[in-house]
Order: structure tokens, then C-alpha cells, then sequence
């Protein structure tokens, strides 16, 4: 099946699908596949490969994804919702990822000092 599944619509592709783009991952040929792309199976058949994406290319994902889920940028969200989105994001791991803090706050329209008063505050709750 090989790379006509992905033009065909395999249904194991399908099903991937929302979860591959969900991750900001792309679906390749399995003979496509390299370095540390996952080639996944379907009844012992090499289907198709997913190349995950860099941490920080997940991170900007992770950002237009909550974009789209709120409606509206990012930068124009009430204090409060953008409290909610740096929670969601340190869930997901946004703050590990080398300048996430700075990529952070400049989607939130916010200086780097706001996104840790929002770490801390959240932080601050969780010890109490």
C-alpha cells in the first residue's frame, strides 16, 4: 500500500490523521521515512510514517491552534484567558522548549515578566 494508502485514504490513515495534525506532525511514504520519522503498520503493512515535528515548531502549532480555538489572537484575550492558555501551555510543556517564555509572550502580546507572574500565581495555587 505503501504511498497509494495516503492518496487513497486508507482508513488507518484517516483515523491517524486529526491526531498527526493535531501534534503539527506530517505523514510521509514509509520508504520516505528517516532519522527519527515512526513508520506505523497496518495488519503487518507498512502504512505510512509520521514525521513529528521540532519542539519548537510543536510550540508555534501549540500557539495557532489555540488561536483558532478562541477565535481571535491570542494578544486580544481578556488577563483572565490568557492565564487559562499559559496553564494549558505549561501542561503541555510550552516553558521547556528554549525561549518558550519569549515565544509565549509575544503571542500573548505580554512581556516575558507577565508569562512568570502567571507561572508563579498558577504555581503558587497548586503548593497551597
Amino acid at each position: 500500500m505503501g504511498e497509494d494508502a495516503r492518496a487513497s485514504g486508507h482508513p488507518f490513515v484517516v483515523a491517524i490523521k486529526p491526531l498527526v495534525d493535531a501534534m503539527g506532525g506530517d505523514m510521509v511514504a514509509p520508504q520516505e521515512a528517516q532519522g527519527d520519522d515512526v513508520v506505523l503498520a497496518w495488519e503487518g503493512e507498512d502504512v505510512v510514517a509520521v514525521r513529528l515535528p521540532h519542539l519548537s515548531d510543536s510550540l508555534d502549532h501549540i500557539l495557532a491552534e489555540l488561536e483558532r480555538r478562541h477565535g481571535v489572537p491570542l494578544a486580544e484575550l481578556d488577563r483572565k484567558t490568557k492565564q487559562s492558555v499559559v496553564r494549558i501551555l505549561e501542561t503541555r510543556g510550552a516553558f521547556s522548549v528554549r525561549h518558550g517564555v519569549e515565544t509565549v509572550a509575544g503571542a500573548l502580546g505580554v512581556s516575558r515578566f507577565t508569562v512568570y507572574n502567571y507561572l508563579n500565581r498558577e504555581n503558587g495555587r497548586s503548593t497551597s
